[in-house]
């Protein structure tokens, strides 16, 4: 036994509380003359400076105020000039109350509690659960060994993999090849994917549309590439011009930047705007010609409102062309009317691509382990809905109509809305879930906007959400032809609110209008 020497046996037993005492004295002192001496290893100094430059107005100043407003409303309710956050800045429709899919959730409720299907329970569970609701949970829990908790096939998992391809093969009328497909966690995971494999030095540049999406300035930010603007033609429902094209990609190599891919969003985000089958066919030849990687972000495909201007895939007019471009296309579970944007499921398909670079994707996507498993079992029901005779596909097809038609009326109604109000004008939403009108700002608050270092666009957003409480996102954020002015705005908004989200606009826009104007 441990003993002090020359201590007595009271002071023996009082020596490791002692010890201790004076051992977390010292300790305390070391940490404040360290924490006094010794600078921090991450600084904003020393952290990756590509990720320093990343923006994201999706989620940027805007939002975040919309946060800190929303959480005073539950500390301090009747503080603010407004009783709730409308949150237009994003294309999440859970969050403004769309209803789920039925068939998903019960089939996910299965695989969750395994337990409802078992000998002991089934009886029960068919007395909640319409039998095909039952089997497609079987069927999907033995694909994972029962186990939904377990990583799967880095790619995903196979026969998921299987149904995208007929997906595929049945939307487009030309074959698809399972193992050219990737299950993803988003399709926002593909996007960065891919941009990650085509960026081999900060001099590759890569075609984005403007406006964009800013996940790809901000992942090409992150990758200390070169983002290669050209331009949408408002005037022309946001159409692509090849002639701009080719200007934009004249200038980026004449200036020595190695352009080696396009991003097309279609239906576009944030223009709602949907491209022609002929058009597609331009792209496809220039790229062709130009070699040119096409990225086909096609997570819009079944937001499509307009009976003239179908959604058409690239894969689709690829296949019909014979063309040997090499494109990867994306899907994702977070839109259309899944709109599971939390459960991150999606997918991307490669077209054309080398067999040595697929096998480099396989390692990339092994690093991840896997994607979302729940997320792929989404993805499993968007490509492979019930079927007709099924117990589930009246009801299916009847909440999916629903929320399809109401979508079509919220969008017609808020640019109708848009179109109404005096220095304002907004095309149409042929797709997606959004609009972009243009906001002729007067020039006294554009001056003063400029005087206080700040966008135009972005400070007349702030000014509506400190009004309204109404969260959408500034043209800027997205990129705009100069000395335009914009915002994105969602129409998610629930239909017997939408009238008093309309109102509340219109009042806030026609009072900075007069305020300025006179």
């Amino acid at each position: 036994m441990f003993r002090l020497l020359g201590a007595n046996r009271a002071t023996t037993t009082r020596a490791p509380a002692m010890l201790r005492r004076l051992l977390s004295s010292s300790v305390e002192t070391m940490q404040q003359e360290d924490s006094t001496t010794r600078s921090k290893v991450l600084t904003l100094e020393t952290m990756n400076p590509n990720v320093r430059t990343m923006e994201y107005a999706v989620r940027g100043a805007i939002p975040i105020r919309a946060e800190e407003l929303g959480a005073q409303l539950k500390k301090q309710p009747g503080s603010l000039p407004f009783s709730k956050i409308t949150p237009c800045n994003i294309g999440n429709p859970q969050q403004l109350n769309q209803k789920p899919l039925t068939f998903l959730r019960q089939v996910s409720a299965l695989m969750e509690y395994t337990d409802l299907l078992s000998p002991e329970m089934i009886d029960g569970t068919r007395k909640l659960f319409p039998e095909d609701a039952i089997e497609r949970a079987k069927r999907n829990l033995s694909y994972v060994n029962n186990a939904v908790g377990a990583y799967t096939q880095s790619l995903g998992i196979q026969e998921i993999r299987e149904n995208v391809a007929r997906f595929i093969a049945n939307r487009d009328g030309y074959p698809a090849d399972a193992s050219q497909i990737c299950l993803t966690t988003g399709a926002s995971g593909a996007v960065e994917r891919v941009l990650d494999i085509l960026v081999s030095n900060p001099n590759v540049g890569v075609m984005i549309p403007i406006p964009q999406y800013p996940l790809y300035t901000a992942t090409l930010a992150h990758l200390n590439a070169q983002a290669v603007p050209y331009y949408l033609q408002e005037e022309s429902d946001w159409q692509l011009s090849i002639d701009d094209l080719k200007r934009a990609l004249n200038e980026a190599r004449t200036q020595g930047t190695d352009v080696r891919a396009l991003v097309v969003i279609n239906p576009g985000n944030p223009t709602g705007g949907c491209l022609l089958e002929d058009n597609i066919a331009e792209i496809v030849n220039f790229c062709e010609q130009e070699k040119l990687v096409i990225l086909a972000d096609e997570v819009y495909q079944t937001n499509i409102y307009t009976g003239t201007n179908p959604f058409v895939s690239f894969k689709k007019v690829v296949s019909k062309l014979g063309s040997s471009v090499e494109l990867f296309s994306f899907h994702s579970i977070s839109k259309g009317m899944i709109g599971e944007c939390g459960r991150r499921g999606g997918y991307y398909e490669a077209v054309n691509i080398d067999e040595q670079i697929m096998g480099q994707l396989m390692k990339m996507a092994s690093v991840s382990l896997c994607p979302n498993v729940q997320g792929q079992m989404a993805v499993d029901i968007m490509v492979n809905p019930p079927q007709p005779g099924d117990a589930s596909y009246e009801q299916y097809q009847s909440e999916v109509g629903a929320i399809y038609e109401s979508m079509k009326r919220r969008a017609k109604k808020l640019a109708a809305a848009f179109n109404s109000l005096p220095n304002m004008s907004c095309n149409d939403a042929q797709g997606a879930m959004y609009l972009f009108p243009r906001v002729e700002l007067p020039q006294a608050f554009v001056d003063e906007a400029v005087s206080r270092g700040q966008q135009p666009d972005a400070a007349y957003c702030m000014q509506m959400l400190e009004a309204t409480g109404i969260s959408v996102v500034p043209g800027s954020g997205f990129g705009q032809v100069p000395g335009t002015f914009h915002f994105r705005s969602t129409f998610l908004p629930p239909e017997e609110l939408f009238d008093e989200f309309i109102d509340g606009f219109r009042h806030f826009h026609e009072g900075l209008i007069k305020r300025y104007s006179s």
